[in-house]
């Protein structure tokens, strides 16, 4: 982005954190249809991508389909913001009843062992509202990590925002976030990574949907590495107020194999679960970007290894 693009950019991002949040509730939830409405009938390139990857996720769905799709994609993905800008206004009851999670009993009783535990998530509906549940109704700290982004000041922004709801952030550069990762997780703490997207050299391939994608390394490796615990989650919007989330079976250490082979395979097995939880909700799965190998642009491959990045 140019310089004016980018501070236009940060300065939409502070409107919204700054005046959305000040909206009641039922006029902030008709606003995000709104917009949301209008982005899809735009057609975009990020509505477009959205639709595409969807014909991925539901093969057997015709153009109809995938237009109400994509439709109730756009409205997941904008009430996912509007939730979003509004959450560090919300009470601490407030966020406690706008959550309901299936077997939480696998977090909870991984982190009463005390061997530190690892919640990877795909883009379904709202995981900061996930982690603002976990640090307020559980009363439990975690770390994660964010995307550098431009303008710095942006960043920033996300930074402040999630530290706000009771984060630890990491910037997602450099080994040092690997390392301080692995620390939390040896002390007996949590960490939280959003995981199905990794398009640098370092993601592991997986079989997607039918079709070959590129996931992080880093919640597998963590796992070897420290001996937390691996949870894949998924979380979905129903007619209700209170988004629904599910925490799934741990995903173990194979015991035999290289440490590359032992990654391969405990990443395939996020990918599985991360699939399965998008293919019961598909319209609550944020991904407005290319995912598939097969689905990137002709020169433009892998970015080049980030070698600590967990997710």
């Amino acid at each position: 982005m140019s310089p004016v693009q980018e501070r236009l950019t940060d300065a939409l991002y502070g409107l919204g954190w700054a005046t959305v949040k000040q909206l009641p509730e039922p006029v902030a939830v008709r606003l995000g249809r709104a917009i949301a409405d209008i982005a899809w009938k735009r057609r975009g390139k990020g509505v477009q991508r959205l639709e595409a990857n969807l014909a991925r996720v539901v093969p057997d769905a015709g153009p109809e389909r995938l237009a109400e799709l994509s439709k109730a994609g756009m409205r997941s993905y904008l009430r996912y913001w509007m939730e979003s800008f509004r959450l560090p206004a919300w009470s601490k009851e407030r966020v406690s009843a706008a959550f309901d999670a299936k077997d939480i009993h696998y977090l909870t009783d991984g982190l009463a062992e005390g061997r530190g535990v690892i919640l990877a998530l795909p883009h379904l509906a709202n995981w900061d509202l996930a982690g603002a549940w976990v640090t307020t109704h559980l009363g439990v700290p975690f770390t994660t990590v964010a995307e550098r982004l431009k303008p710095e000041t942006l960043y920033d922004r996300f930074v402040a925002y999630r530290e706000s709801l009771g984060m630890e952030v990491l910037p997602h550069t450099g080994g040092a976030a690997f390392g301080t990762l692995a620390r939390r997780l040896r002390a007996g703490g949590l960490v939280c990574l959003v995981a199905d997207r990794d398009l640098s050299a370092s993601g592991v391939e997986v079989r997607f949907f039918g079709d070959t994608a590129r996931m992080p390394a880093g919640p597998a490796m963590l796992a070897q590495q420290t001996g937390a615990l691996l949870l894949p989650a998924t979380l979905w919007y129903d007619d209700s107020t209170a988004m629904k989330g599910c925490v799934h079976r741990p995903i173990t250490v194979p015991e035999t194999g290289t440490r590359a082979e032992k990654t391969s395979v405990m990443t395939q097995a996020l990918a599985d679960a991360f699939a399965t939880g998008i293919a019961e909700h598909p319209e609550d799965w944020h991904m407005l970007q290319r995912l598939w190998l097969a689905d990137l642009e002709p020169g433009k491959g892998p970015k080049a290894a980030d070698p600590g990045a967990p997710a």
